[in-house]
């Protein structure tokens, strides 16, 4: 049923059709549940408390492993040089109380959302916002791969016998979380709510009872600890190693932008939600990760890859495997799997911004049946799967990859805000300038705030290389080598699309020229019902009407003509002479010969009878001539190839 409405506009009319069709339950729907209309987009934003679990998740899961990472560098020191793992997350958490504070004006100023690749774009100019976009996407994919491999291992902590199927179990992971994200970001944080609370609830437990237990006096040793795992030789404790362990924990601040890029998700005041979710997740991740670093050291937990430090903590403040350990480790279980969600709501986000601009396929900026932006978290998942695959889910072969990215965003993202603030500050006061993503206006606290993304800026910047010179040879220089060609690739692809436009648009084109001639061309194998149907439909086309068969069978070819001349309504028929047995080229050839001898503005339409067989492999049993054509002729000016279907019962 169709609601429709007329009105002309400069003596043409313009028809309006409301469509009210429903579309009908299928497996997809069971999956993912009923489409939604364009309507309900509104009613499919978060607030605080779930937005917390949507967008926070990545940063609260990195205390599962950011303190692993750092007792891991410094064993190669011995056993002495985990005392120097306190004093580097309290550094860490400095630098993450700069970056959060730097972001949450990021998120006033910009309330469209778009992070790191708005502030760049506005700022900066396309190039650096292209070497964002492919940082954080990147990031991105990393996240996924090592939450999920994260989790696994935390899993496979608790119940041993699964570590032969970490791999198994981190794919169907990251698949079960990408089917959840395609049924929305409301079901999908609805979801995870409770999870990501029940996490933080056992975290900040398990820590409060250690500290309880350590300032009384009754914290003990960790009984039967598991074998160290040491990363190489062991040498002495210098600045370089420190540095090192320094990097491997800043992977605690990995997730903090991604409220930032999804602002657009929240309810109304969007800015105000998101400012205030981001300083909730700042707080709970800065008190976790230092709670938990603290303890380590005298519970006497060390990395390895047979038991989490997440799971030595809580044996040792509960004293042995008991249902609040347990509990401890399916919270975080599950919290380093919904870790991924974070990417599955910012990477397709982030993707359709960057396919709107032009850098990205234009499918990106599509959004699904859910409103949501399923090909980008059908990318994501595809992405992550190979990553885990190809690393095994080993989190420590991971984590050298992980996090240069968001560090080189965050820099470009403070620079780009530091000079907006510069650009605010040489404004009149009330004057206004509109910009991509924004509206930039006199701002009286433009120093202040300059000087806030100015730190936040030097601090990342100065992070970031240490980071890529410390973990050069584990593995950073492969992100160093993917950032640049993904920058190459998204330039190539905005070439494309830039020329594309400027091919197809009507500014000075013009009248549209008038066709001179319009030639119809049929080959047929034989005469039959399926034949003349696409005789049929040339008539309607044009009187220049040829069919061409070609013989590789001279008694065929006769048999051809006889019933031709009953049955082909007086059209005439080549007869291609094929004597090496060839069907697809000397028709090619023939075509092509008719094209080099045609006129300015002459077409050339080749009809193709198509048989349509009851079921769908029957077509297994016909030659696809259409599709053979269509794929040989496409790139061939002034030829189209069409094909004309029949129905066979």
């Amino acid at each position: 049923m169709t609601k429709i409405n007329g009105e002309e506009r400069n003596g043409v009319t313009v028809l309006r059709k409301s469509i009210e069709y429903i579309p009908r339950p299928s497996l997809r729907t069971w999956l993912i549940g009923r489409p939604l209309s364009t309507a309900d987009a509104p009613h499919q934003t978060i607030g605080k408390l779930v937005g917390l679990a949507v967008f926070a998740s990545d940063a609260l899961s990195s205390t599962a492993y950011a303190t692993q990472e750092i007792l891991a560098i410094l064993a190669v020191a011995g056993t002495a040089a985990f005392g120097y793992a306190f004093p580097i997350s309290v550094a860490i958490a400095l630098l993450l109380i700069i970056v959060a504070i730097s972001y949450e004006q990021t998120i006033h100023a910009y309330p469209d959302g778009g992070g790191a690749y708005i502030v760049a774009r506005d700022n900066l100019g396309e190039l650096p916002a292209q070497i964002a976009t492919s940082a954080l996407l990147t990031d991105y994919v990393l996240t996924v791969a090592v939450s999920i491999s994260s989790g696994v291992d935390q899993l496979a902590s608790a119940f041993p016998t699964l570590l032969p199927y970490r791999v198994y179990m981190a794919v169907g992971l990251v698949f079960f979380t990408m089917i959840v994200n395609l049924r929305g970001v409301r079901e999908s944080g609805l979801a995870f709510a409770i999870p990501s609370y029940f996490f933080v609830a056992m975290m900040f437990l398990t820590v409060g009872l250690g500290l309880l237990k350590y300032v009384t006096g009754n914290l003990e040793m960790l009984a039967d600890p598991p074998p160290i795992e040491v990363l190489g030789p062991l040498v002495a404790v210098t600045p370089f190693l420190i540095l090192h362990a320094f990097s491997s924990g800043t992977a605690a601040l990995t997730g903090i932008e991604a409220i930032s890029n999804g602002i657009t998700a929240f309810k109304e005041p969007r800015s105000r939600n998101a400012g205030i979710t981001l300083i909730w997740m700042a707080g709970i991740l800065t008190v976790l990760f230092l709670g938990i670093t603290f303890l380590v050291h005298p519970i006497g937990a060390v990395p390895s890859r047979e038991e989490t430090v997440i799971s030595q903590l809580a044996r040792a403040v509960v004293e042995g495997r008991g249902p609040l350990c347990l509990a401890a480790m399916a919270g975080t279980t599950v919290i380093l799997v919904m870790a991924a969600n974070t990417s599955f709501a910012g990477f397709p986000r982030l993707s359709a911004l960057a396919a709107k601009d032009g850098y990205l396929p234009r499918q990106l900026t599509y959004r699904g049946s859910r409103l949501v932006y399923s090909r980008g978290i059908a990318a994501l998942a595809v992405f992550a799967s190979i990553l885990v695959i190809g690393f095994q889910a080993n989190v420590s072969r991971l984590i050298p990859l992980y996090a240069i990215g968001v560090f080189m965003s965050f820099t470009l993202s403070q620079l780009g805000m530091a000079r907006r603030w510069w650009k605010s500050g040489h404004l009149a006061p009330g004057e206004e300038i509109k910009e991509r993503g924004s509206v930039l206006a006199y701002d009286r606290g433009w120093q202040v705030k300059m000087i806030i993304n100015g730190v936040g800026a030097i601090a990342t910047a100065i992070v970031m290389v240490v980071f890529a010179v410390t973990k050069f040879k584990d593995g950073a220089y492969i992100v160093l080598i993917v950032i640049p060609i993904l920058v190459i690739i998204f330039l190539g692809i905005h070439r494309h699309y830039m020329s594309l436009a400027h091919s197809l648009s009507l500014e000075n084109y013009g009248a549209t020229p008038r066709l001179a001639r319009h030639r119809v061309i049929i080959p047929i194998s034989g005469v039959h019902r399926g034949s003349l149907a696409a005789l049929q439909y040339a008539h309607t086309l044009s009187d220049d009407i040829t069919a061409v068969h070609v013989s590789t069978d001279p008694d065929e070819a006769e048999r051809v003509s006889r019933k031709w001349e009953t049955w082909g309504d007086g059209i005439r028929l080549v007869i291609l002479d094929s004597p090496f047995r060839l069907f697809l080229e000397p028709l090619l050839q023939y075509i092509e010969e008719i094209s080099d001898n045609s006129q300015p503005n002459e077409v050339i339409t080749i009809v193709v009878p198509q048989f349509v067989p009851k079921h769908w492999y029957h077509n297994l049993l016909h030659t696809q001539t259409a599709i053979l054509l269509r794929l040989a002729l496409l790139f061939k000016p002034g030829i189209i190839v069409t094909d004309v279907p029949y129905q066979v019962d």
